[in-house]
């Protein structure tokens, strides 16, 4: 079967919709930022019907680009933003508050309590995660204990709750599918990831009634159609992951060992670890990267919680950038940083640090200091937080790692990429489509319909644009990587009282 594949890559910042060929070549896409907001210190929150109305927009916008009729796409594959909360009201699918998005720290104390009353150990035996505000149980919880008759509308089968992928499914199919993937579930502290279900012992921990959680299905198959009235046919929705994991996928990252790193509004590093769940000793989240038929894929993961979120706080919070690709060329003015390091801790820090009180620091400033330093220093910086990911990675696998893998919209700059290949001493493989996260959602989707008859013709869909090699000798990078560890020890525990 030869068809058309349509993938929504709803992210943190902004929705994407791309359609692609078999041979998976894009043959449109469109874009659309939503606001952030911040009400509180730490707090970040969306509006869900704005996340809905981007991602529809977009799927209409590239449906129209395309010169396709509705009926030529086989299948929708759907990839978000993960960990982010919704509850809506099972009538009628509106958001009965703002949606929690995964970068909030509000429940920071909240995960304190748990871990001091010992449930630390069994959540990460079940779960493969640490108890942290970045997950989706103490969010939830937090909207039943503060949004006024939540909890008792709840208890009256009222409300449902859902991360992104489950929220969008229930839209596009007109309320009849209330469904997630095992990716996904896999995020919200409240999912076993050995016996693939959701965990009785974990939703009493949590307080979270059983009957708001979405169906777990496998990643790969057919959640449900769309209504007609929303793209001009019934397509089938048939492949959901969150989106590192689908990133993975869409590097064609099938074997055991196989790494790739994602430099988006966060920086996200996952190794696939076939079937085996690898505890990690040193900071990195073992979850589980997608569910084909009763085959469970996992994999190790390290966390950036900013990574091109900085880049976009440079333009937009201290407007010393324009656009964010002007940040390559800006960078690369200046020769070096001047020793300026920036720990871009600005919603805490993830692996293998996990502190959610350490705040974004710049050090190492002096009247010389420039707004080019400053820009490079960030980039520096997101090269950096994948270095500590990748030691960790090692650690915890017992396995040399050859080379990087890398996509997300920042892989795109020439500049960081070197910075990435000199800092860790490895080759750099960036993809001739970066858009792997749509790609993986879509192949996911195309394999479920038959569009794809196997791993196999998928892997024939990815191939190396440009290998960025190390240059930097190794003296250097060892002081560079010193002056980092330096810094980011002044950006721990800034914000703790």
């Amino acid at each position: 079967m030869k068809g058309y594949l349509m993938a929504l890559d709803q992210g943190t910042t902004s929705s994407r919709c791309v359609i692609f060929d078999h041979n998976g070549n894009t043959v449109a896409s469109a874009s659309k930022e939503f606001p952030q907001y911040f009400p509180h210190e730490g707090w970040v929150e969306h509006n869900a019907d704005e996340i809905w109305e981007s991602q529809i927009c977009c799927a209409r916008l590239a449906l129209k680009k395309s010169g396709l009729a509705p009926a030529e796409i086989a299948a929708i594959g759907i990839t978000n933003q993960r960990e982010t909360v919704i509850v809506w009201d099972k009538a009628t699918g509106k958001p009965i508050c703002p949606a929690i998005v995964w970068q909030c720290r509000r429940t920071a104390a909240d995960c304190e309590r748990l871990t001091r009353e010992g449930a630390a150990e069994a959540v990460r035996a079940r779960t493969g995660l640490p108890i942290d505000p970045y997950f989706s149980a103490t969010k939830l919880k937090w909207i039943l204990d503060h949004v006024e008759g939540a909890r008792a509308r709840a208890a009256r089968r009222e409300l449902l709750f859902g991360t992104v992928d489950s929220f969008l499914i229930y839209r596009l199919t007109g309320g009849k599918v209330h469904a997630t993937d095992p990716s996904n579930a896999a995020r919200t502290l409240l999912f076993n990831i050995h016996t693939m279900q959701w965990d009785k012992d974990l939703l009493q921990l949590f307080d979270i009634p059983a009957a708001m959680l979405p169906e777990v299905r496998p990643s790969c198959g057919v959640f449900g159609h769309t209504d007609p009235a929303l793209l001009g046919a019934p397509i089938p929705v048939a492949g959901v992951a969150g989106d590192q994991q689908s990133a993975l996928f869409g590097q064609c990252c099938f074997e055991r060992g196989a790494v790739k790193n994602t430099y988006g509004t966060g920086g996200f590093l996952l190794m696939n670890t076939g079937d085996t769940a690898v505890t990690s000793k040193n900071g990195l989240l073992t979850t589980v990267g997608w569910q084909i038929g009763d085959k469970v894929t996992y994999v190790l993961e390290g966390s950036v919680f900013v990574c091109g979120a900085a880049i976009q706080w440079l333009r937009d919070g201290l407007g010393l950038l324009s656009t964010a690709a002007e940040s390559e060329a800006v960078a690369a003015s200046v020769p070096d940083t001047g020793n300026v390091y920036f720990v871009p801790a600005l919603t805490g820090l993830g692996t293998p640090y996990w502190d959610p009180y350490a705040r974004g620091t710049i050090v190492g400033l002096s009247r010389g200091t420039t707004r080019a330093h400053i820009v490079r220093a960030t980039l520096e910086a997101m090269a950096f937080q994948t270095i500590d990911l990748l030691d960790a990675m090692r650690q915890d696998a017992g396995v040399s790692i050859p080379a990087l893998r890398v996509d997300g919209g920042a892989s795109a700059n020439d500049l960081l990429m070197q910075m990435q290949s000199d800092f860790s001493a490895l080759p750099i493989l960036r993809p001739a489509c970066i858009e792997t996260t749509a790609l993986g959602a879509a192949s996911l989707a195309g394999l479920a319909v038959g569009v794809f008859r196997d791993l196999d013709e998928i892997r024939q869909n990815i191939a190396v644009e440009r290998t960025f090699s190390p240059a930097l000798p190794e003296s250097d990078r060892q002081a560079r990587l010193r002056d980092w560890h330096r810094a980011v020890e002044r950006a721990l525990k800034w914000a703790e009282a």
